[in-house]
């Protein structure tokens, strides 16, 4: 996407601004603000800016060696649809210090095509993941079964 900067200069990004549109996702919402300081204090983060102003954040949980997890990508509920997403998680794919990694994850419950275009698929064989949740957390992001 054209007219999209992203970067990873930690003193450009809003965390406050980032805080708010996390509440107002799936996974993310209620999550309390020292809880989501902690968090970005530990990851690698980016930020998408357009015309001058934030319009994305995402993150990546990751030890620069072997492992990324890319976690909490927000946009702006007005900048939605126009590849901000997918352009941040390029530039983490991209970055210097996450070069060399073996294995870069993410859990989506709508956004698949977002991420397939940068080579991420469904997990081939599920037996070898596993997951500890919150049982708080789990009620919060498991599907209602229709």
């Amino acid at each position: 996407m054209s007219g999209i900067e992203v970067t990873d200069d930690r003193a450009r990004i809003d965390i406050d601004l980032a805080y708010r549109w996390l509440q107002d996702t799936y996974w993310g919402a209620g999550t309390d603000r020292a809880t989501f300081d902690r968090a970005v204090a530990n990851c690698f983060c980016v930020a998408a800016f357009a015309g001058g102003a934030q319009c994305g954040f995402a993150r990546a949980i990751t030890d620069y060696a072997t492992f990324a997890w890319v976690s909490d990508v927000v946009v702006a509920a007005d900048a939605r649809g126009q590849g901000i997403g997918r352009a941040m998680v390029a530039y983490m794919l991209g970055h210097p210090q996450l070069q060399g990694l073996r294995r870069w994850n993410l859990n989506t419950r709508d956004a698949q095509g977002v991420y397939a275009p940068l080579g991420f698929s469904k997990v081939a064989d599920g037996s070898a993941y596993m997951e500890r949740l919150d049982p708080a957390y789990a009620a919060s992001v498991t599907p209602v079964p229709q």
